[in-house]
């Protein structure tokens, strides 16, 4: 038997230190936590996305009374900027939470569903995105794209 080790490697940042591209995507993903309908969990997330060609693109969260036909913000602004722009590649996501009125302190990652369309629409674009996680005291970046989160994945090679 052998054993296999898996790392990940996370940048720990001050939003601060995060270039002026990374800031406009993280605010865009700050700001969309403003038009999250998020009625019953009182969590608001907003998620956005930098394209190949430039433009920034955002989503929320959306909740309905029956859970599971609700959305998360990553898979609501992915969604939408691959149906507006098939043709352009993602290169950043950003993602921001708040509740009770306030950012999070710390960043939240995204769930496993999202991770899941995440990795498609890398191997969609065949180009992994950076990931920018933002919290109030810190900012988590991830370079290598969402395997780094989901190691192990279910690709497409699997069905052939």
């Amino acid at each position: 038997m052998k054993e296999m080790i898996i790392e990940t490697k996370v940048k720990v940042c001050h939003y601060d230190e995060l270039s002026d591209a990374d800031k406009k995507v993280v605010d865009a993903a700050r700001a969309a936590t403003a038009n999250s309908y998020a009625i019953y969990s009182k969590f608001h997330v907003g998620a956005a996305v930098l394209l190949a060609n430039g433009i920034v693109v955002s989503g929320s969260n959306q909740e309905n009374a029956a859970y599971p036909s609700g959305l998360c913000a990553e898979r609501t602004t992915l969604f939408w900027a691959n149906s507006q722009y098939p043709n352009e590649a993602v290169k950043v996501l950003a993602i921001a939470a708040c509740t009770g009125g306030r950012e999070l302190d710390v960043p939240i990652p995204p769930c496993g569903a999202c991770r899941q369309v995440i990795l498609e629409t890398e191997n969609r674009y065949k180009t992994p995105m950076r990931i920018i996680l933002y919290g109030v005291k810190e900012c988590h970046i991830i370079e290598e794209g969402v395997k780094a989160l989901l190691p192990l994945s279910f690709t497409s090679d699997f069905l052939e």
